[in-house]
């Protein structure tokens, strides 16, 4: 039960009610023993600012953004770190006074979920990213600091992941999926949002033949098409985006409260085998 001396946290999407995040970041409040609470808000479509605005009157310290906001915070925003500059969104703010800081910590999140969690080194690898969205900007640069050999961006719309591998510098390269026939990676990402329809990117599968990981981040979804297909290809290594979720909401908690909480039992909890 809260009081007016519990710091209130909350996420902010539309739709809301499926979102995880009030579960971790109650699970990380209870292993770090911070006095918060987080609730998920359901923002109106067209009053986002809005939205916001009432949560900070009423004392709101920090918020998570999900679909379809994080453009919206991204302009609502005072202060932006270069993260969320080159992602061109938004996934986390907090509140001081009249100022409303704004990261992005789906990329970090997300690279450390490969490389501490699946202990798979990005550098020095052949990483192909699928689709050239919200998710694969917030991931670029992330990816990048890395160092791989070589990324290569590939999506439906090349000039779009032309735009993107030109907006960061490093050995990147952008095509079309016809394009990828005959090229081979170490590790491929699903960024596209083709299996939260159930539907598989047209990625041949001669691009898994000397894979060793395919990371989907969809997550919940078991094993989804582009997962079976990389299975099928022989990848051992298969992972959804779960681990993702939970180090970028661990990554924001550490923002809000200077301590980082661990995530592993959060994984475990929502982990659906891949099968």
């Amino acid at each position: 039960m809260s009081d007016k001396s519990t710091d209130q946290y909350a996420v902010i999407g539309n739709p809301i009610g499926h979102s995880k995040s009030p579960l971790i970041h109650g699970k990380f409040a209870e292993t770090t023993a911070q006095d918060l609470v987080y609730t998920a808000i359901e923002g109106p479509l067209d009053g986002f600012s809005a939205a916001v605005d009432a949560f900070r009157a009423a004392g709101g310290l920090g918020l998570n953004i999900t679909a379809p906001f994080k453009l919206d915070a991204f302009r609502y925003a005072t202060d932006l770190t270069e993260r969320a500059r080159r992602a061109g969104a938004v996934n986390a703010m907090k509140f001081e006074g009249d100022r409303a800081y704004a990261d992005n910590f789906d990329g970090v999140g997300l690279v450390r979920d490969i490389v501490h969690n699946l202990a798979c080194p990005l550098q020095g690898q052949r990483v192909l990213l699928l689709g050239a969205g919200g998710a694969a900007r917030g991931a670029l640069l992330p990816f990048m600091e890395q160092h791989p050999a070589r990324l290569v961006i590939a999506n439906r719309t090349l000039d779009k992941a032309q735009g993107l591998a030109a907006s960061t510098e490093g050995p990147l390269a952008a095509c079309s999926y016809a394009e990828l026939v005959g090229q081979e990676f170490d590790i491929v990402v699903n960024a596209t949002s083709a299996s939260l329809r159930a539907e598989l990117p047209p990625v041949p599968a001669s691009v898994f033949a000397q894979a060793r990981l395919a990371y989907e981040l969809a997550y919940g979804k078991g094993l989804t098409p582009f997962l079976r297909l990389a299975k099928n290809a022989g990848v051992q290594q298969l992972a959804d985006g779960v681990g993702m979720l939970a180090e970028q909401a661990a990554e924001a908690f550490a923002w809000w409260r200077g301590v980082r909480p661990g995530t592993q039992s959060v994984i475990q909890t929502l982990t659906i085998p891949l099968m």
